[in-house]
């Protein structure tokens, strides 16, 4: 681990302090000097709202077990129902359909 030896100190205002622990918050950093070791080299946070990714795997688990649930059963009776499989090819597309639009989102971020 490196040693850090320098110091930069910068005075504020006690509401220059307060814009910036606001705007800390806002970013969800929770460590000062890394929130201002990060704005000083960058000049920006980027905090991601990653809630759609979070429902899509939600989404991506509930028909990986369905899918488990048919192979199971088709091992079992030897057996399974057409409606059963074209249900979870379109859940599947729908599914890479939203993961296809996060993706392009991700991707225009600039």
């Amino acid at each position: 681990m490196k040693k850090k030896r320098n110091e930069i100190h910068v005075r504020v205002t006690p509401e220059e302090r307060q814009q910036i622990r606001d705007c800390m918050e806002a970013a969800g950093v929770k460590n000062l000097n890394a929130y201002m070791k990060k704005m000083a080299i960058d000049g920006y946070i980027i905090k991601l709202d990653l809630s759609d990714v979070r429902e899509v795997v939600r989404l991506m688990r509930i028909n990986s077990n369905n899918l488990n649930q048919y192979a199971k059963k088709a091992n079992e009776n030897g057996s399974i129902y057409l409606c059963d499989i074209e249900q979870l090819r379109t859940q599947q597309e729908g599914i890479w359909t939203s993961i296809k639009e996060i993706l392009e989102r991700l991707a225009n971020i600039k």
